[in-house]
């Protein structure tokens, strides 16, 4: 107890003097409540926007290379004029390719088209169709909710089955019943073998639960697979041991050899794989987070200022007290302390009614179903430390200034 006096007599001090001037310590606060909650505000939420971008990605898979026509960075700045006119990817390159990279990967191709689907009185307009080629269950993490997969020879042949998603279930089979229903994808008929998992919403939809999965086969004989602007790709994954890097570089060599492309002239197509788009976001996520800083500084800065010229006022009124203190033998490191505990209590309570607003704006986003914005444990701990920094800087001056107040000095200003 003895150790903890020396800070517990000048933060009783402090308290009374905030107490006794409720309205003026309650407007100096103002300014950190407001500085705290703009940068920890904008802090949760693009943890929150992280989070749910990268839940996003991780349904294209972490360790999957994609082989495309189009690169996924570069935003809107990409050359689109020089990609245009690249072939796509196709059926045949994908088995070269597995050919030529199957001992260390697993290599497989999908291409996507829309198309109407109806069961009796139902039906579903502009329903994305997949077609799949053999070897996809070993690229993709499929997690399936009822019933199977295609096998890779059913894949190869062209079953008449269909994996569909759990949005095209609802709305096709309402009772629950999807599983060997016969359907119509356009005027072909398919047959349900597997309901996949509900992914639900995310920030980026990849409309995964509006989907039909069928055999390439099917699909290439109901659609015109050798459009331009179909998209086809390729994908891979290496196996166990081999690193994603190895295979990338090998891919690259691979798909430049069976497009017979000089060696002084570029790639004409892409290699794409989710850590790209992480990229993005990082640093989209970055400028937020920069933006928050800069606003919410000028806030606190506000705030700051205020807590400082609070301290100058209390210091002005109470200097006849620190006279007599001082005259009975208080040392400068006791009315420093005094000071410096009421700039940081100001702070701090600032920091906290600041971090209760963040908690509040995030109780509502989540409960508006928007997107999962929790106020971390770091960000309160950030909230909390910058308050207390800015409050250990605003009354640094204010409280030097009353350490060093000669007594007789003091006691004669009050007179």
């Amino acid at each position: 107890m003895r150790l903890l006096f020396p800070l517990l007599e000048p933060a009783r001090f402090a308290f009374r003097s905030l107490t006794a001037n409720k309205l003026r310590s309650l407007l100096s606060l103002l300014g950190m409540v407001i500085g705290i909650f703009l940068i920890i505000s904008i802090n949760t939420l693009v943890d929150g926007l992280q989070r749910g971008i990268n839940q996003s990605l991780s349904s294209l898979g972490d360790d999957v290379i994609f082989v495309q026509k189009w690169p996924w960075s570069g935003g809107f700045d990409q050359p689109w004029w020089k990609y245009i006119n690249r072939p796509q990817p196709s059926q045949k390159e994908s088995r070269w390719l597995r050919d030529r990279v199957g001992s260390f990967a697993h290599v497989s191709f999908r291409s996507y088209d829309d198309a109407q689907l109806s069961y009796l009185n139902r039906s579903m307009n502009n329903t994305n169709i997949v077609g799949m080629g053999e070897g996809i269950k070993e690229v993709l993490d499929i997690k399936l909710n009822q019933g199977r997969f295609f096998n890779d020879a059913e894949l190869a042949k062209g079953s008449p089955g269909a994996v569909i998603g759990s949005e095209v279930a609802r709305m096709l089979f309402p009772g629950g019943k999807a599983l060997g229903q016969e359907f119509r994808i356009g005027s072909g008929k398919f047959t349900v073998i597997g309901v996949l998992e509900e992914k639900g919403q995310s920030l980026i939809d990849f409309g995964e639960d509006e989907r039909v999965h069928i055999a390439y086969p099917n699909f290439k004989s109901m659609f015109n697979t050798r459009g331009r602007y179909r998209q086809r790709e390729i994908l891979a994954r290496p196996k166990q041991g081999i690193a994603l890097a190895y295979l990338r570089s090998e891919l690259k060599g691979a798909m430049r050899a069976i497009r017979k492309i000089h060696p002084l002239e570029e790639d004409d197509f892409a290699l794409n794989e989710s850590g790209l788009l992480q990229e993005q976001s990082a640093s989209l996520t970055g400028i937020l987070n920069t933006v928050g800083l800069f606003i919410g500084g000028i806030a606190i800065l506000v705030g700051a200022f205020g807590v400082a010229n609070i301290l100058f006022v209390s210091v002005r009124e109470r200097t006849p007290i620190i006279g007599l203190q001082k005259a009975l033998g208080a040392k400068r490191s006791f009315i420093l302390l005094q000071f410096m505990m009421e700039a940081l209590s100001l702070s701090i309570v600032g920091g906290l009614l600041g971090l209760l607003l963040v908690a509040l704006v995030a109780y509502a986003v989540r409960s508006l179903d928007i997107f999962d914005m929790q106020l971390s444990l770091s960000n309160i701990i950030s909230g909390l430390w910058i308050a207390a920094l800015v409050g250990l800087i605003a009354g640094i001056f204010p409280a030097w200034s009353a350490s060093r107040l000669a007594p007789v000095e003091a006691i004669r200003r009050g007179q």
